[in-house]
């Protein structure tokens, strides 16, 4: 068990209509530890005809919640996070028990999810259109509205943060949500709505478990919007489907950042950068370090740090208070990160440490380093999703920026560096959404960044995702005739 601590199973019901255990006529889904692999939870996968179900309920309460004044949306959004807070330790359970995450950071996640949830309970009553100088007899000006029904599918790996973003986003300004969290952590999902759901009006916030099934059928029902962050396989059929529908589509997709290494920096510092980057949450961070380009001078350096710095991370179970590497969310995802380790040392890369399937249950999988990498490499090209720091080897500054920007994802990206001429020569050409200088973590709160090419489209977080949850109309009014009111 882990120090004692005694975990719960959990039995997810759904939300629809502002009904509590309706629908899941097609089976239930299981989901269990990654850490033993013992049965954690279970929940009703959803029907295509339920989907079409709930998607009719929240439409009709659409318009009665996009009619509430926005000060009343903004209150019940402060209420749902009291009610957020007084459920965060539960809900940190269930996600270290569904998916793995340390304990630490898991509590980590639903603190910003409440942080978030009053963030936009804050800025949404201040938000409004703007007016035009038209004709002097004239009133012209633009206003933002409710989009409508919003369709929210959001991943396993911080489960309540993002999910806080998007659904605290899409509520205060108006619109109704059917939350499907990911297949991986329908608990989680469940406990969240649940807390939420008791500071809104009925039906306004409706809950669909499933699986892909489940999520294909709610991204191609008649929905106004569809709100998306995870895989950029999953990003892309959304995208298809919701092009048959005519709905918006908000896309984060998966990302491959890199990490550069500048020849001034401290190589035992910036080896911690690059542990924690590539590390943290057993590398399933959307931003997570995925490839490293450190420049030959310190490259050796930099390297041996790194490699120590990966063998000392205590491994264990998530809800081990000691643990600094959980297990990878189950086996067919550790499958997945050690073909493409083993891939890469049958392309000429070389194992400084990890890269060994353990021996026991769970999805354990360490931390491992690898160099003598190419950039041509398919672990260099693609998303990991792992505990895995691969190193390519550069002789400049300017063979790193050209590398790292040679993607087909466009997330974030980080550089270490004491040269201020390259820090601004990397913000300004990294085709990336995010530049982090000399810190793979952090930023001041309310930061928002459009993600370029495969890791999606417009705002994921900030104030301007309240933006992408309105649509913006244009009114002109003249009295009758031409003449004056």
């Amino acid at each position: 068990m882990g120090r004692g601590i005694q975990r719960a199973m959990y039995t997810v019901v759904q939300l629809i209509g502002g009904v509590w255990g309706a629908g899941g006529e097609a089976g239930e889904l299981v989901v269990h530890d990654p850490a033993d692999g013992s049965r954690v939870s279970s929940a009703p996968i959803a029907t295509a005809d339920e989907v079409v179900k709930a998607v009719a309920a929240a439409r009709g309460v659409a318009a009665e919640w996009a009619a509430t004044a926005p000060a009343e949306r903004a209150a019940a959004l402060h209420r749902a996070a009291d009610a957020v807070a007084e459920a965060a330790d539960d809900l940190a359970r269930a996600s270290t028990a569904e998916m793995g995450k340390p304990l630490a950071d898991a509590r980590g996640g639903v603190e910003a999810g409440i942080a978030t949830l009053r963030q936009y309970a804050e800025l949404a009553p201040a938000r409004g259109g703007r007016t035009l100088h038209g004709a002097p007899a004239a009133i012209d000006f633009m206003t933002p509205q409710p989009r409508g029904v919003i369709a929210a599918i959001t991943p396993w790996n911080d489960p309540v943060a993002v999910s806080c973003g998007l659904l605290g986003a899409a509520l205060v300004t108006g619109n109704v949500v059917l939350h499907k969290p990911s297949e991986r952590t329908p608990a989680t999902g469940w406990l969240l709505a649940r807390a939420i759901d008791t500071a809104l009006p009925a039906g306004v916030l409706s809950l669909l478990t499933g699986g892909p099934g489940t999520g294909a059928a709610l991204a191609a029902a008649e929905v106004d919007m569809v709100a998306h962050v995870g895989s950029t396989a999953t990003g892309r059929a959304i995208a298809v489907a919701a092009a048959g529908t005519g709905a918006k589509v908000l896309l984060e997709n998966g990302g491959s950042d890199p990490l550069i290494v500048d020849a001034d920096v401290d190589p035992v510092w910036a080896a911690g950068q690059a542990a924690l980057g590539a590390f943290a949450n057993a590398g399933q961070i959307c931003v997570a370090v995925e490839r490293i380009y450190a420049h030959r001078d310190i490259a050796e350096d930099f390297v041996d740090a790194l490699v120590e710095r990966a063998a000392a991370l205590r491994v264990g179970p998530g809800r081990d208070p000691d643990t600094q590497l959980g297990p990878l969310v189950d086996r067919r995802h550790r499958d997945q990160v050690h073909g493409q380790v083993t891939a890469a040392v049958a392309d000429g890369a070389r194992i400084r440490t990890g890269g060994v399937l353990p021996d026991g249950p769970g999805a354990f999988y360490p931390a491992t380093v690898l160099d003598r990498c190419r950039h041509d490499i398919a672990l260099i090209r693609e998303e990991t999703f792992g505990p895995v720091a691969p190193v390519v080897v550069v002789d400049s500054f300017s063979e790193a920026l050209r590398c790292a920007a040679d993607s087909p994802y466009g997330l974030a990206a980080t550089v270490l560096t004491g040269s201020m001429s390259h820090a601004q020569r990397a913000w300004r050409e990294l085709p990336v959404g995010t530049v982090k200088v000399n810190a793979v973590f952090g930023g001041a709160p309310a930061g928002a960044a459009h993600p370029r090419r495969a890791s999606g489209q417009g705002f994921g977080y900030g104030p301007e995702l309240l933006d992408e949850f309105t649509a913006t109309k244009a009114v002109h009014i003249e009295a009758p005739g031409g003449g004056h009111w």
